[in-house]
């Protein structure tokens, strides 16, 4: 298991070593980001649609799914908390974030479900078993993680101008810091080893990533589990930010997860303000480098 979390993290630091400048060229990744995400999302869905007895376990999943969500957003509110009173950030004057372009980001967060479900429907009713689907979406994971890290590399972001962002680096840790107690604390009840669900517990909102990793390593049922969990997250934290970001930003911020560098970012900007935007890239590009990182080495454990 070590060689194969290895493997997934390779690519992401080798294109995070490569440096392009060609405009077309990072625009064309760009959209093959894109599209990766939703073909990885549908074999996902696809393997959850061909697993034996998914009938009988849809109510366990989703059990375990709920658990896994309200233990986490419990447990990164408290530690995001902490970190707030003990390092508050000053907000400039928000904007008025019910608008269209807000409304456009929540329903678009429902996406990645849809395509999920269109997996999964497919996979149920009307593909015969495709056994290569696991290997193809592990593939498709490996050249979405390389592409990422070209984009982590090309968009304008030092490292160490990050790193120095105490802020935005406070923030990623507490979030990762409290994921991990929330999964310790699930062990009995999620009947996992504690390095496994540590590793559920480690994909802080990226769902492409954590649903594929996951499922590889534990089946395509603890893959939907991961899958959802992180999908819900983004959902709740487009739903949350405008409320919370006002008086207690760091909470707001973190619970984004390693969304807060693009997908919730304009949320964040236009409900708290230029200040959160540093913030909010540093904390989820750590976040973006933590997950794979944090979920590889847990399953490696095994």
């Amino acid at each position: 298991m070590l060689t194969g979390a290895l493997l997934i993290l390779a690519p992401l630091f080798l294109g995070f070593a490569l440096a392009l400048e060609n405009r077309k060229v990072m625009t064309l990744i760009h959209y093959s980001v894109e599209g990766l995400v939703y073909f990885i999302l549908v074999l996902l869905g696809l393997g959850l649609g061909q697993m034996e007895g998914l009938a009988a376990q849809l109510g366990g999943m989703m059990a375990q799914v709920l658990m896994l969500l309200a233990s986490l957003f419990v447990a990164n509110m408290v530690g995001l908390w902490l970190f707030h009173r003990w390092r508050p950030l000053s907000l400039e004057p928000a904007e008025d974030t019910v608008n269209h372009g807000y409304r456009r980001l929540f329903l678009a967060g429902l996406k990645p479900l849809l395509a999920v479900v269109v997996g999964l429907l497919a996979g149920y009713y009307l593909l015969p078993v495709f056994p290569m689907a696991e290997q193809l979406a592990t593939w498709s994971l490996m050249v979405l993680l390389f592409l990422i890290g070209v984009q982590l590399r090309n968009a304008g972001l030092s490292l160490r101008k990050l790193l120095m962002n105490r802020q935005g680096l406070g923030i990623a840790l507490a979030l990762a810091a409290s994921s991990l107690v929330a999964g310790a604390a699930l062990v009995p009840w999620l009947g996992l080893p504690w390095h496994d669900a540590l590793a559920v517990a480690s994909g802080f909102g990226w769902y492409s990533l954590s649903g594929v990793v996951i499922g590889e390593a534990l089946g395509p049922a603890w893959g939907g589990v991961a899958f959802l969990n992180d999908v819900l997250r983004e959902i709740v934290a487009l739903a949350i930010i405008p409320m919370l970001i006002a008086r207690r930003p760091a909470m707001a911020i973190g619970y984004g997860g390693a969304t807060a560098m693009d997908f919730t970012l304009p949320v964040i900007r236009s409900s708290g303000g230029l200040a959160c935007v540093p913030v909010a890239i540093a904390s989820g590009f750590l976040l973006s480098f933590l997950s794979p990182v944090m979920m590889a080495v847990f399953l490696s454990l095994g």
